[in-house]
Order: structure tokens, then C-alpha cells, then sequence
């Protein structure tokens, strides 16, 4: 049996979405396993719920280090030390480096709350409802150095109805934020174990 891709998922807050990766994780076709759970605030609300899901969860405190590099330096530690193949960031708040982005290249993915290339950024659901528009949703893709302008692997489309205020907008592109990220990550999974030999079991 080969073996499942290696994934680590960064929040920084409650952890829904990461909560759904973990029990997509669950079925054995599932081609990627959460082996950890980091944050960079030791408050979030994903923290406990990953525990108790099953899976390593731990705090990386962005404030108990000088900058950046320094935090940066510390997640890339602990993802080496859990021999990760694939970052999930879900709900994570810390815009990362181009060097690191760059050193997990085609292995690190995002979840973002509109149909990018519109509306990059934050407050999406607001900014939806202010310009109006027809149609919201979601969208996952691989993380360039260029914020939500990575290459699209899934998105899902939901309708703004009348009347809609943010949390039933935000409710609405959130279930399908749940469908589509772990279908994007098996996906993903899946086309790099016959790229990447430490995914595909041929190690040496």
C-alpha cells in the first residue's frame, strides 16, 4: 500500500476547515493523513478540537519570537521534524515569506472565502454584499508568494439571496468550503505521489 501524504494544517483560529480535512483524513482512500496541527496563537479554537479529534496539535507563538524569519524558522522545524510533505493552511493569519513559500512549492495550499481572482484579501463576505453581487463562494489553490493568486485547484459557487447579511453568507460559502477542501487536498495528494518519491514510497 502506498503510503498517504504527510500534511500539516496552520490555523489561527477555530478551526473549522481543518476540522473537515481531519475527517476526511479518516477514510482509508484518503490519499493524505493530518499527522499535526499548528497555530501561531496557543488561544485558537483548533487547538483543543484537533486533540480531541486525534491529531498533534501544538502552539507556535508568533509573538515570543524577534520577526519572521525567526517564527518562520520555528514552523519550518516542526514540520521537518514530522516529516510533512503537504501545509494546508486553514484559517491562517500570518502572511508567510516568498522564501518560504517558495520552499514548499506546489505543496502548500489555501482556503479562500470568494471565487479569486475576485476579491483577494479580507472581509470577503462584507465586500461581497456591498458591490452587490449575484454570486459568492469559494476557492482552494496552491500559495505563491502572490497573496490568493496562486494556481486554482477547486472552487465552489454559492448564490447571495436577498436578504443575506455576513453570517448567513459566511455560513453558506462555508459548508462549501468543507466539501471542496478536502477533495482539493486528496486531489493534490494524489497527483504528487507520482512525482515525489518520499510520497510514492520509492525512498531508497
Amino acid at each position: 500500500m502506498i503510503p498517504r501524504a504527510r500534511t500539516a494544517v496552520l490555523i489561527s483560529g477555530r478551526g473549522s476547515n481543518m476540522g473537515a480535512l481531519i475527517e476526511a483524513a479518516r477514510s482509508p482512500d484518503f490519499s493524505a493523513e493530518i499527522m499535526l496541527v499548528l497555530s501561531d496563537d496557543p488561544a485558537a479554537g483548533g487547538l483543543p478540537l484537533a486533540r480531541k479529534l486525534g491529531v498533534a496539535a501544538e502552539a507556535i507563538d508568533f509573538r515570543a519570537y524577534t520577526g519572521k524569519a525567526a517564527f518562520e524558522a520555528a514552523l519550518e522545524t516542526r514540520l521537518a521534524a514530522a516529516s510533512i510533505e503537504i501545509v494546508c493552511l486553514a484559517g491562517f493569519m500570518r502572511v508567510l515569506s516568498a522564501a518560504f513559500v517558495e520552499r514548499w512549492k506546489g505543496r502548500m495550499l489555501n482556503i479562500h472565502p470568494s471565487l479569486l481572482p475576485n476579491l483577494r484579501g479580507l472581509n470577503t463576505h462584507e465586500r461581497a454584499l456591498a458591490e452587490g453581487l449575484a454570486e459568492h463562494g469559494c476557492t482552494v489553490h496552491l500559495v505563491t508568494a502572490e497573496l490568493d493568486a496562486g494556481p486554482i485547484l477547486a472552487q465552489a459557487r454559492v448564490p447571495v439571496l436577498p436578504g443575506d447579511d455576513v453570517a448567513a453568507l459566511a455560513a453558506r460559502v462555508l459548508k462549501e468550503e468543507h466539501r471542496i477542501y478536502p477533495w482539493a487536498l486528496d486531489a493534490l495528494a494524489r497527483s504528487l505521489r507520482a512525482a515525489l518519491p518520499s510520497l510514492s514510497g520509492d525512498d531508497g
